[in-house]
């Protein structure tokens, strides 16, 4: 018999675009069939970095494949975040972005925007803190800025990069109480963790960052914290005082942390890990740990943190602009 091509074209066209079809609808639905890279971009051992962890171990129940942690450290969180937005938008890599990659463009700093990620949902949202070391004659946040207000470059300060939310929430103190934030003397580091062992080291007087990462200090009797960089108090720490009261001001940085993946992540894939997300915040082991570090759960779906991010960094304009960062 004699296969007529012409006469059956359409008919072959046709199987082979529903196979097609069929293998890349199979393809998105076998998402993940092997590792996916979950970018941190803040050194081991700090918040972002458990935190990030957690949530590694919860997408990894979920979805049977490992979700492997990579700290990429450098830049004041530039290096990681921009790991992030130039990673292959296939799902394979993901990563844990904070409040920074709403800033770097304000600074004319290249490279990461708010658009360049998709966005999959935050899962933690928790106020800056005022921590000192447990030997530092300061019984109270006041004390202390009296002390830095009679001589800003003695004391020095760290918890991040210089304009990073931990150096902007520390200038946007000082600001409001009349410090002039360009006599400061700021430290830089990676994050939380180097910036904790410069204070327990004696190497610095002042760490701002949240109260959970400073938690081991304190508990270990090597520090103390003072206060809440915030306008209300926390339930995770209801006896800790807010600056806004401390001083009459109103100065409240809100940091957070949730997931994200380079810019144009296939939908299903986007949704898929965003609704992971959401059980993960929801489950009681999660909800145990966080709770047990100090941490707050806080999720949004993507839509929302999509939007707390866009929104985010134009808070931080006075602060920036004081620091002598602003565009």
């Amino acid at each position: 018999m004699t296969f007529n091509f012409a006469k059956n074209a359409g008919r072959i066209l046709g199987y082979a675009g529903a196979v097609l079809t069929l293998s890349a609808t199979t393809a998105l639905a076998d998402w993940p069939e092997k590792a996916v890279t979950l970018v941190v971009p803040w050194s081991a051992g700090g918040g972002t970095d458990a935190t990030a962890r957690a949530v590694a171990e919860g997408l990894e129940a979920r979805f049977g494949q490992p979700f492997n942690v990579v700290n990429r450290t450098g830049g004041g969180g530039l290096v990681g975040h921009t790991a992030i937005v130039q990673g292959k938008p296939d799902g394979y890599t993901l990563g844990v972005i904070t409040i920074e990659s709403a800033m770097y463009a304000l600074q004319g700093l290249p490279g990461v925007t708010p658009e360049d990620f998709t966005y999959i949902g935050r899962f933690n949202a928790d106020p800056i803190a005022v921590n000192v070391r447990a030997d530092a004659p300061y019984d109270d946040v006041q004390g202390l800025v009296e002390a830095v207000k009679s001589d800003p470059s003695a004391l020095a300060a760290s918890g991040a990069n210089r304009g990073g939310l931990s150096h902007l929430a520390w200038v946007g103190l000082l600001s409001a109480v009349d410090i002039d934030p360009a006599q400061i003397n700021w430290v830089a580091s990676d994050g939380s963790a180097p910036a904790l062992q410069q204070l327990a080291s004696g190497a610095i007087e002042v760490v701002s960052t949240s109260p959970a990462e400073a938690r081991a200090l304190v508990e270990a009797g090597e520090a103390k914290t003072l206060a809440l960089i915030s306008g209300e108090r926390s339930s995770l720490y209801p006896d800790l005082p807010t600056t806004d009261e401390s001083f009459g001001i109103e100065w409240s940085p809100l940091p957070f942390r949730g997931l994200a993946g380079p810019k144009d992540m296939p939908a299903d894939v986007t949704e898929k890990v965003s609704i992971a997300l959401k059980e993960i915040t929801e489950d009681p082991e999660f909800l145990e740990m966080m709770s047990s570090r100090g941490f707050s759960v806080a999720y949004q779906d993507a839509a929302t943190f999509s939007q707390t991010v866009h929104t985010a960094g134009s808070s931080l304009g006075v602060a920036m602009k004081a620091a002598g960062l602003g565009q």
